[in-house]
Formats: structure tokens, sequence, C-alpha cells
């Protein structure tokens, strides 16, 4: 047994607390009680692990160089952001691709990520999108979407796809969606031109979540509200968010968190290869990318992901908004959670949930990252 003696904890609802945390694998007590002592700054908060659900890449690495090498690497780099879960983030590309993409997902998953942050699965972004809104994906290998082409892919990653991002505007669409309802998946409407009647439509067979919202997605204009207005209208729907800064603007994200129902609003980083590894030339679904500054662009200047970290996504989103701490972390760590349903397990620091933690301090840099327990990073003194 480990403990955090006497440490300021978030608890979601309640706000920061003085607590003793007592934890194995899982949470095990809010109070005193015999354990081997962690020892913390004094301004050092503990916080539930990050879980990013749509991440392409970091640290080198991405989910489609298809190796469970990859995929680890990925899992390593994203603990010293306090990120403690994931979902494995695939892009359009050719189907022998993101089938061996999807089949190093499902190793991993097999043997897990020691010393890295816990693989939850796959998110499948691509192919079933617009190619108006295809973003930095190469629109050769757009294609319909079909259940056939779903369960191809569900089968190479051995049952572990949890999301699918898809253009509801597409014929078959709402077929899949009813299909992937049935099947416990995410349906997420991105890389749309979707009108509000086909967001509408959407919702109505299953999909309850906006893929990078604003981004990729038709806009919102006063005669047709498009993806950018449904997403601001629907309770219903989660959204993603990469608060960065740069994909969307503070006036935007302030917009956001104005009108999205408590709880509903994700933070993501889709994160690409060059995350990690600073300004340079980096690569992403076989397109070169460039990165200065913190940007990910293409050379014709498309935003091509990002180098977003989740903590700094947490303090953009909780000072730049003016959200808060409290706010901003439930939308890295409980809303995340709930949006994949896997809230019963992680996403809120309780008794008897996984024993996750992202320790940061007042300026939300991270000084350690538990996973399952057990320590897997800790910040240089």
């Amino acid at each position: 047994m480990k403990k955090f003696q006497n440490a300021r904890v978030y608890l979601t609802g309640r706000g920061i607390e003085r607590r003793t945390v007592l934890f194995d694998e899982r949470i095990r007590a809010l109070s005193e009680g015999d354990g081997e002592e962690i020892s913390l700054p004094d301004d050092a908060i503990v916080l539930p692990g990050f879980i990013d659900g749509h991440i392409h890449g970091a640290g080198g690495a991405d989910t489609m160089d298809g190796t469970a090498e990859a995929i680890s690497t990925i899992a390593r780099t994203l603990v010293g952001e306090g990120t403690t879960s994931f979902l494995a983030t695939t892009m359009t590309q050719s189907p022998e691709a993101i089938e061996r993409a999807l089949s190093a997902v499902a190793a991993v998953k097999k043997r897990g990520t020691e010393g890295g942050a816990r693989l939850l699965g796959a998110h499948l972004e691509g192919p079933f999108i617009s190619e108006k809104h295809k973003g930095a994906q190469p629109g050769e290998y757009v294609a319909p979407p079909e259940v056939s082409v779903f369960e191809r892919y569900d089968r190479a990653a051995e049952g572990n796809l949890r999301v699918v991002t898809l253009a509801p505007e597409k014929e078959g669409a709402e077929v899949l969606i009813d299909h992937l309802k049935k099947r416990g998946v995410v349906a997420s409407v991105g890389h749309t031109s979707a009108a509000y009647c086909d967001v509408c439509r959407a919702i109505e067979h299953g999909a309850n979540r906006i893929t990078h919202t604003f981004n990729a997605q038709s806009p919102l204009h006063h005669r047709e509200i498009g993806v950018v207005g449904s997403a601001l209208l629907f309770d219903e729907l989660y959204t993603e968010l990469i608060a960065d800064t740069i994909h969307v603007s503070v006036p935007a994200i302030r917009l956001l968190v104005k009108c999205k129902k408590e709880g509903k609003l994700v933070l993501i980083t889709d994160a690409i290869r060059a995350k990690g590894l600073g300004d340079g030339v980096s690569e992403l679904g076989g397109q070169t990318v460039y990165v200065n500054g913190g940007e990910a662009r293409l050379r014709d200047g498309t935003l091509a992901g990002s180098v977003l970290r989740m903590n700094e996504a947490v303090r953009n989103l909780a000072e730049k908004a003016g959200t808060g701490l409290a706010y901003a972390v439930d939308c890295a760590t409980r809303n995340a959670a709930e949006s994949l349903g896997i809230l019963s397990e992680c996403g809120t620091v309780e008794c008897g949930k996984r024993a996750d933690f992202a320790v940061v301090d007042s300026r939300f840099e991270v000084l350690l990252t538990v996973v399952g327990g057990e320590v897997v990073y800790r910040a240089r003194a």
C-alpha cells in the first residue's frame, strides 16, 4: 500500500481538500492509514489522471506506424503530461495500413504498457469522412461509411474500437451509426460538411460526440448552423476541444464553455508524433509536417494535428479561458471518462477506482504521474 499523506486532493464536485490517499492498484481510502508515503511539495495538487480520447502520436511515434513499439512509445511519452489513459487514434489511410495499426493496438492492449499510460483501445478517425473537410488526411483514401468495413477494422482491433469519427451526411452513415450504437462504440461527428438536419438525424440514430469542435466541420451561419452551431445547441453532444489556442481561439473556447451543458466538454490533444520533439520537420500520414512555435502545419498551411500537452490544455482552459481549476480538470478527467463509458473505473479520485493520478503544481506543471498505483513519471528536481 502507498499513500499521499495529508495532501491537497481535488475531489470532483467538492474542490481541493486535505486528504490522505491510500492506494495500491486502486484507491482504497481517503483517510488516515498505513502505507509507504510518497512525499509531495507543499504546492502539489493530486488530480485524477488525465484521459486523452483523441491522440495520434507523441515522442516520435505514431499509431499509423503499425507497431506495438510505436504505441508503447506514445504511452511512455504521455505520462510526462499527466495522461494516464488514452485512445490510440488512426487516420484516413489505405485499409491495409489501418488494419496494421489496429492490430498493433490489439497486441498492446493485451500485454499492457508498462511504465506508460494505459491504452484503452482505438479511435478510428477516418476513412468515413468528407473530402471537403478532410483536413490533413489524404483524400485518396476517403471511403463511404459501411458496416462491413467497420467490422473488418474491428476484427483487426480484436474488438477494441471505442470511437469512430464519421461524416453523417454521407450515404450509409445512419446505418453505420445504428450499428455502432448496438456495438457500444461511440459515433462522433467530424471531418464533415453536415448541415443541422444531418446532425439531428445522427443524434436520433445514436451519435453523441463532436470530433475536435470547430475544426474540419461546417461552420455556424445564421441561416444554417452546421456542425459548429449544432455542437453549441444540443446538450446531449459531448464536444471534443483542442485547447491550444491555435486550433480554437480563446473567445471561441469561451463561447463553447458558455453554451455547453456541464459535463459535456472534453479536452483532447489530437497530438502527432512531433509532440515532445520541438520545432522542426515531422510527418503525418506520409505528409511532411512543419512544426514552428507550437504549430504543426502542412506545406499549404493546413493545421496537421497538434503538439499540445494535456496539462497545457487544462491550464489554457483554466487560465486563458477563465474557467478555473475545477471545470478545466473535469474536462480532462471526469467528462472524458463519462463520454467513453468508463467513469466507474477512472476519471475521479474515489475509493475503488483505479489509482491513476496526475500530481501538478500551481502552474499545472506535472510533478508526478501514477498509473495503476505505480509511479511512472517523476519530474526532475
